[in-house]
């Protein structure tokens, strides 16, 4: 099953709007989003995963010709995304997607296949692929590097996570041309490294969410550091390490 922890789908609820890192994976998200929907190609656009329909609420805000489908395997979700007055919603798995084959021009999957077993992820990214136009585009975001697996990934049934080499090679197995691909979460990973590898094996600290507000100074600091790597990123700069994977590719045009 393709699920997350029901008590962080509330969590992430009560926080995404004013959370540092929702916001600035939000911001790095929607730079590397910008040169596909500004170049007027995406007329159909869907996220597989929406989760509470935060992300897919902003999106339709920021590109407001072009609406998105927003599908996820929760009821919850679904209803929490309909309260928010999102209207194009269907209910379905990433691993047998609802849509034609070569009906989309651009899908997003944000935090989704991580919550598949690992070597199970091809049947998801197969789906992609027979979903796209070719020439359509894909944006995944993933979360990264087994050494960055910690208390909250356990606590949100996270089931793998993928270095780039990992998720390069499944996307390519499954035919998709690799555009851009970038670990983010860079400046912060070492402090997360000592926290997960170090801090919580010593004070044996429970699986948990992790999502509760800090202090207003320090979520200003915290997101300073991904808005830095958002604006890095804009100048081409690609980080060698860190906690989430972002990639963009293509399904290959028939020649």
């Amino acid at each position: 099953m393709c699920s997350m922890n029901a008590e962080e789908f509330r969590n992430i609820r009560k926080t995404e709007e004013q959370f540092w890192w929702f916001r600035g994976m939000r911001e790095i998200v929607f730079l590397w989003l910008d040169p596909l929907l500004r170049k007027g190609s995406v007329e159909r656009a869907a996220e597989a995963g929406c989760g509470t329909g935060g992300f897919a609420l902003q999106f339709e805000r920021r590109y407001s010709t072009t609406p998105l489908i927003a599908l996820d395997l929760e009821p919850e979700g679904l209803q929490h995304a309909a309260d928010m007055g999102l209207s194009h919603l269907v209910a379905g798995d990433i691993r047998a997607l609802p849509f034609a084959s070569g009906s989309l021009d651009l899908l997003l999957s944000l935090d989704v296949v991580v919550h598949l077993e690992k070597g199970r992820e091809h049947l998801a990214f197969e789906e992609f692929m027979r979903v796209l136009k070719p020439g359509g585009s894909l944006l995944i975001r993933v979360s990264a590097m087994e050494a960055l697996r910690s208390r909250h990934s356990e606590f949100t049934w996270e089931r793998q996570r993928f270095s780039r080499q990992r998720l390069c090679e499944g996307l390519e197995q499954a035919g998709f041309q690799i555009e851009r691909i970038s670990y983010f979460n860079f400046f912060l990973s070492p402090v997360a490294w000592l926290k997960f590898r170090v801090w919580e094996p010593l004070t044996k600290a429970p699986p948990a969410s992790g999502l509760e507000m800090p202090p207003a100074w320090l979520n200003r600091i915290l997101e300073a550091c991904l808005r830095l790597e958002c604006r890095l990123s804009k100048y081409g700069v690609n980080f060698p390490f860190g906690q989430s994977l972002v990639c963009c590719a293509t399904r290959k045009k028939v020649v």
